[in-house]
């Protein structure tokens, strides 16, 4: 360990509050790039809170912990943030795709709550009669609310044809439904 280090933990041990400014001033553009190269570069303002996260949680252990070296402790304190804030962003994304997805589908579907029961048959019925392809695409979107920029990846398509493709079969559910007496054409909404 370096004396820059060991000086630096002294601080923390002293409680000195000058303990995290030394810590940012010597590694701070570090835990900045690092937490950048987890989070991707066009997040700044969370790899920043991030950063700051570490350096609470370093004030947090040191003491009782002493750990050498200082800049690989730290990077593990904040890679393991960095990490859960990722997970966190992309798990608030996913429930964003599915809100979008379910808006999307209530645009063809509304039903009144005593008909469940006949809609879950209708819906499987349509299901059923469309191609594998199109019901798969359909469920992968609606069902497990899936990215339309992830569908289009996934089956070597442009998003716009995931889009359309996903709208002409919303239009067919919805003259379906209508068909059979469900839908926004047939109800007094």
């Amino acid at each position: 360990m370096n004396d820059r280090d060991e000086y630096l933990l002294g601080l923390y041990f002293k409680r000195d509050e000058r303990a995290v400014t030394e810590t940012q001033r010597d590694y701070g553009r570090f835990c900045l790039d690092l937490a950048l190269r987890i989070l991707g570069r066009d997040n700044l303002p969370d790899a920043e809170e991030c950063v700051n996260d570490a350096y609470l949680k370093l004030w947090r252990t040191i003491p009782p912990r002493r750990p050498k070296p200082l800049r690989a402790y730290l990077a593990a304190v904040l890679r393991n943030i960095a990490i859960d804030r990722y997970r966190r962003n992309r798990r608030r994304a996913e429930n964003r795709e599915l809100e979008e997805a379910i808006l999307e589908l209530s645009s063809a579907i509304w039903v009144p709550d005593s008909a469940e029961e006949e809609l879950k048959y209708l819906l499987s019925d349509f299901l059923r009669k469309l191609p594998e392809e199109e019901r798969i695409l359909f469920m992968e979107r609606y069902w497990y609310g899936h990215a339309v920029s992830d569908l289009a990846r996934y089956y070597d398509l442009t998003p716009n044809a995931v889009t359309k493709r996903l709208g002409r079969t919303r239009e067919k559910l919805r003259n379906y439904l209508n068909e059979r007496g469900y839908g926004y054409e047939t109800t007094n909404r």
